[in-house]
């Protein structure tokens, strides 16, 4: 075996020691949780437990309420991803199309992105109603202006001596954006939209929670004021995989690209 083999065969043991490690700490944790429970340690009304959430679980699957919750978010959460993501890119190409533009708005676009998104919300129930647009609009809210400041940050950092060589060659601004601007700023809007996502899902459950009558953040709300802690909990924690999976989706994107 040479040495190149055996650095692969050492990274593969490594990667899978890893996987196990985490693996094994996620079932310590839920056996020290559902021991405390049944030890009397903790109170299962208050801090539920993994097998009343299992219950909850498979209770909500044979009715099929918990797959329709699921999809709801899904589907708003994705929705407010692509508008994001095309709101960013083409509001950071014409702030660095037009610089004095983006001098004027940059101020602007600061204070937006440090305004905290939830206070926007009763705002927007009044303007949009309570459906499913107050829940996307808030969503993007919470996205939009830090990614065009992102994206637009970006830009500005591209190489200079590229630039040079397409006005050299006799390109102009447009030839600068399709042939160096969009295709080496790939890979920052690909690590932009790893971010995004997890913000879009963030911006939808804050929605559903003032101005939903379906989808995960709505269960938090409701399960939460009838104390069916199982119902939150359960909730949170389907949170948590979705936002693995959709990370890893993007993941695997910038992964092909990579290749």
């Amino acid at each position: 075996m040479n040495a190149h083999e055996l650095y692969v065969l050492e990274e593969k043991k490594r990667r899978w020691q890893i996987h196990l490690a985490q693996f094994g700490l996620f079932f310590l944790f839920i056996g020290v949780w559902e021991g405390a429970v049944r030890a009397g340690w903790i109170n299962d009304f208050i801090f539920s437990s993994p097998s009343r959430i299992a219950t909850t679980i498979y209770r909500m699957t044979l009715d099929g309420s918990l797959f329709l919750h699921i999809k709801i978010t899904v589907i708003e959460t994705l929705v407010s991803f692509g508008i994001v993501t095309l709101i960013g890119i083409a509001s950071a190409v014409l702030l660095w199309t037009c610089t004095s533009v983006a001098k004027i708005l940059e101020p602007y676009l600061v204070m937006l992105n440090s305004l905290p998104k939830s206070a926007l919300a009763p705002v927007l129930i009044v303007w949009l109603g309570n459906d499913v647009k107050t829940i996307i609009v808030a969503a993007v809210s919470v996205a939009v202006f830090g990614s065009i400041l992102t994206l637009y940050t970006s830009f500005k950092e591209m190489d200079t001596d590229l630039v040079k060589l397409i006005y050299i060659l006799g390109g102009n601004k447009y030839s600068v954006m399709k042939y160096v601007l969009l295709p080496g700023s790939i890979p920052m809007i690909i690590s932009n939209m790893k971010v995004n996502i997890g913000l879009c899902l963030v911006g939808v459950i804050i929605g559903e929670f003032l101005a939903a009558k379906e989808g995960l953040g709505y269960l938090i709300i409701y399960g939460s004021q009838v104390f069916q802690l199982d119902l939150v909990i359960m909730s949170i924690i389907i949170l948590c995989v979705m936002a693995i999976g959709l990370y890893q989706i993007i993941n695997q994107i910038e992964k092909h690209y990579s290749r």
